[in-house]
């Protein structure tokens, strides 16, 4: 048996109006991957940062090695040896990757900061993690998955007696889990106790040890890792869920989205595709094929070089994002706080950005209309909230991408691409977001789901499309697919320029 490094007692935490921890208990020893199980909203969040010093517990107490100890910051954690690697990157985009690894702790030389060392222990720790990118690249230029690898190489910088990971496979390629799974089992040899979060319940047995199930604020119960996944569902949800992926195929109608020879040098070329009323078309590839890219120029967030897009007939002039969307095309964004919230407005103040121009006469806002509208999606959604005006950065993730979709829903827009819909979302929430698909392309949208996750892009869609550095370069029907056929067109090889 190895050594209890680390013990939560009875925490408590109250936020005005919610009980995020009412009597949580966890145990950590030396050695081992202690996976943290819950729904968004069961207290995963508030746990670890209170052990990470970002909340100070309102009742119970942390012990470490024996002892209680006090964890008023986050320097007081890392002190102890406590590092956190956060669902949201704590990462400055401004500064370069070794900056950011460096971040508070620099080289110095003659007590100025050594450029020369800085890049060289940069190096050190992403060949660790095996991610090909160059010191001196600014964080902005970096996509998600990247951004994720770099948040873990900072984190083993700090040579940490404890390293909490908060979905850190979330946007990872199966390669880059593998990658990941290889440095935590070496960290776990070394001796370091692990606190891993994931929704990804395949993971589960394959990388921990035991489990720690939270449900409503509570720890409800401590399993080994090996419990099988209807089990743990039922201990996270109190409630059994029959179907995982539960797609209801619709009657598929007219093309309401064509896109024709789309290309932008350095990204993506000659993509063509349409996605038809009622149906899911689903775009699966590694990171860095171009999925995200075409995404955002068919949306007119991007420009693209020539080709062209049409929705219901009609063409949509090249990064003209406010005629994508009176044409009834929507975007959600893979990046769901960076590019789909305002995190500092209200639930309600979201739900109604996209309708907001249109609410408008003579410079004012139909604020009731605005309001009424938001608060029949968000009972339609059935998001959790104490009310339309709760800000949405207080939501749990789930509840935020309800909002994200839900806004569109408001708007009422035909055509929804959706970028990596349920990235952090827990299972419970997963179906209720695919439940709501199913509604969609009911009632005669369209829908464009690009994911990273093939369980889900073989169970959520009718067909599906494969992408390779910045091609197009297969199609599926999803009935009959396997992950491996999905694969073999994934890592084709295409001639032509390769996308970024």
């Amino acid at each position: 048996m190895s050594k209890e490094i680390l013990r939560a007692e009875g925490l408590r935490k109250v936020f005005p109006g919610v009980v995020a921890l009412d009597g949580v208990d966890l145990r950590l020893r030396t050695g081992e991957v202690h996976v943290l199980l819950g729904e968004n909203g069961a207290g995963k969040s508030t746990l670890i940062k209170i052990l990470s010093g970002a909340y100070h517990p309102d009742g119970g107490r942390v012990l470490m090695d024996g002892g209680p100890v006090a964890l008023r910051t986050a320097g007081d954690a890392q002190r102890l040896g406590i590092a956190t690697i956060y669902q949201e990157f704590n990462l400055v985009p401004q500064l370069t990757v070794a900056e950011n690894l460096s971040l508070g702790r620099p080289p110095r030389r003659l007590g100025l900061v050594d450029p020369k060392r800085m890049e060289e222990r940069a190096i050190r720790l992403l060949g660790q993690v095996g991610v090909d990118v160059h010191p001196r690249t600014p964080v902005a230029r970096l996509g998600i998955a990247r951004m994720q690898m770099v948040e873990i190489a900072k984190a083993l910088g700090l040579d940490a007696r404890v390293l909490i990971m908060d979905e850190p496979t979330a946007v990872l390629t199966t390669s880059e889990v593998e990658r990941l799974f290889t440095i935590v089992r070496r960290l776990r040899h070394a001796g370091v106790a692990i606190v891993f979060i994931t929704h990804h319940l395949e993971e589960i047995a394959e990388i921990g040890d035991r489990v720690t199930v939270l449900r409503d604020g509570r720890s409800v119960a401590e399993v080994p890792a090996n419990t099988p996944q209807d089990e743990l569902i039922g201990l996270m949800v109190g409630r059994p869920i029959d179907q995982q992926y539960p797609r209801r195929p619709s009657a598929r109608g007219e093309p309401l989205l064509r896109v024709s020879k789309l290309t932008r040098g350095g990204a993506f070329d000659d993509v063509s595709f349409e996605v038809r009323a009622g149906e899911v078309v689903g775009v699966a590839g590694l990171v860095g094929a171009g999925r995200t890219e075409v995404a955002r120029a068919v949306f007119g967030a991007d420009h693209y070089d020539s080709g062209e897009v049409r929705v219901r007939g009609g063409r949509l002039p090249p990064g003209d994002v406010h005629a994508a969307m009176a044409a009834g095309l929507g975007l959600v964004p893979e990046d769901r706080k960076g590019q789909g919230l305002v995190l500092g407005a209200s639930i309600g103040e979201n739900l109604g950005l996209v309708i907001m121009r249109e609410a408008t006469r003579a410079g004012f806002v139909d604020r009731s209309r605005v309001r009424k509208a938001a608060a029949e999606v968000a009972g339609r959604l059935g998001i959790r909230m104490t009310g339309l005006d709760q800000e949405v950065r207080t939501l749990s993730g789930g509840n935020q991408q309800k909002v994200v979709i839900g806004k569109w829903l408001v708007a009422d827009a035909g055509v929804l691409i959706l970028d990596e819909p349920t990235r952090g979302i827990d299972v419970g929430a997963k179906v209720e977001i695919y439940q709501l698909i199913n509604a969609l392309t009911e009632s005669g949208h369209a829908v464009l789901m690009i994911s990273s996750d093939l369980p889900e892009v073989l169970g959520m869609s009718d067909r599906i499309l494969v992408m390779a550095r910045g091609r197009l370069v297969g199609e599926l029907p999803a009935a009959g697919a396997t992950q491996d056929d999905v694969m073999a067109l994934a890592v084709t090889e295409v001639e032509g320029p390769r996308a970024r």
